[in-house]
């Protein structure tokens, strides 16, 4: 992996500040939770130069795209706290910039994240992980990619986002990998529910491959 993971690209302007009371992080993280357990959220000193990994959001108000992200290098926390998110208020990755707002700066992928909102009205939630199961049998999976030149949180990156959604690749199948993001795989779903199960749904069939293997 030539880029670190965690680290923000993007040029961005962060107002500090706490949530709102009426913001409900308790479902978001319940989720993030669990991708944290299963290690496709987290921190490791053996993976990616011990830099934090992965990170979940979800749409504030259906039909606009602020939406709230977990925060930067968060990954080694179990279980996050209303301190540790941030709000994505507008985004621009033809300026590759940023405007968001709350006590964390956003994740290193808020602009990923931010092109699936602007590109999927009907998406609620997105979800990036990483999944080495999952990223190793992308083609046998039949996944949709983005190349492995293309590289996390850049405007490459939300460029080919783009034409997976206008090529129709993402219509039926809301997942994609990042070929030349380590590990890297995107979710996204109508809710939270749909975009982890949309994650899930691959793992399972990349684990039965390679128990497939081994029992071979």
């Amino acid at each position: 992996m030539s880029d670190l993971e965690g680290v923000i690209k993007y040029r961005l302007e962060h107002d500090p500040g706490a949530l709102s009371p009426s913001i409900d992080i308790d479902l978001i993280n319940g989720w993030r939770s669990l991708f944290f357990r299963l290690g496709v959220i987290g921190q490791k000193p053996e993976k990616y130069h011990g830099l934090g990994y992965g990170n979940i959001s979800q749409r504030l108000i259906p039909g606009q795209n602020s939406f709230l992200i977990s925060g930067t290098q968060t990954g080694h926390l179990a279980c996050l706290k209303r301190e540790h998110f941030a709000i994505v208020e507008t985004a621009s990755a033809q300026l590759n910039t940023i405007r968001s707002r709350g006590p964390s700066q956003p994740s290193s992928e808020a602009l990923t994240h931010a092109s699936i909102y602007a590109l999927a009205p009907g998406a609620q939630a997105v979800i990036h992980v990483h999944c080495p199961e999952i990223w190793h049998h992308t083609r046998a999976l039949d996944l949709p990619y983005t190349g492995a030149d293309i590289a996390y949180g850049s405007i490459e990156m939300t460029q080919a986002v783009e034409q997976l959604f206008s090529s129709g690749q993402l219509k039926n199948l809301p997942i994609f990998s990042m070929l030349g993001h380590e590990d890297g795989i995107v979710a996204f779903g109508e809710s939270l529910a749909a975009a982890a199960q949309t994650l899930l749904a691959p793992l399972a069939r990349a684990l039965a491959i390679e128990l497939s293997r081994d029992a071979g």
